[in-house]
């Protein structure tokens, strides 16, 4: 069983996203930014860009981002066991959540050794940050 849920992207094109080690939120952007970025090799993990752990690629979901995706694949997922299991039959179904937006908060920054991944960070921060790619450290 196979769903689709929409995550909201910022007016510049970026996502949220949250650190699973230090829970940190920040954003990067979505999808090839120019010619560079679309020749890189994929990413098989990515590095936090505030406190340096990497994580696999699919492991920077934020909280609320989860709790939508539950909540909004709940309501087909019940209707798909209704269908499949004859005799089951869901009265009480919940309705999807409202659609996440996502505001056009932080600053971006551009790190040095990777200049075609992009990313923002909270506008209180003055760094240093850590490279989304290779982790490397650079000052803003």
């Amino acid at each position: 069983m196979e769903f689709s849920v929409p995550i909201p992207l910022d007016q510049d094109g970026f996502v949220r996203r949250e650190c699973p080690t230090c829970r940190a939120q920040f954003k990067w952007h979505h999808g090839p930014i120019n010619d560079d970025a679309v020749s890189a090799a994929p990413a098989v993990s990515y590095y936090c860009p505030l406190c340096g752990h990497p994580a696999d690629v699919d492991a920077w979901l934020t909280t609320e981002q989860v709790e939508f995706v539950r909540a909004s694949a709940m309501p087909d997922l019940l209707r798909s066991l209704e269908s499949e299991f004859k005799g089951l039959s869901i009265t009480d179904s919940p309705s999807a959540p409202p659609a996440l937006t996502e505001s056009n908060d932080m600053q971006m920054i551009v790190p040095p050794c990777h200049d075609f991944e992009p990313i923002k960070v909270p506008d209180e921060l003055a760094g240093p940050f850590h490279c989304l790619i290779c982790g490397a450290l650079f000052a803003v």
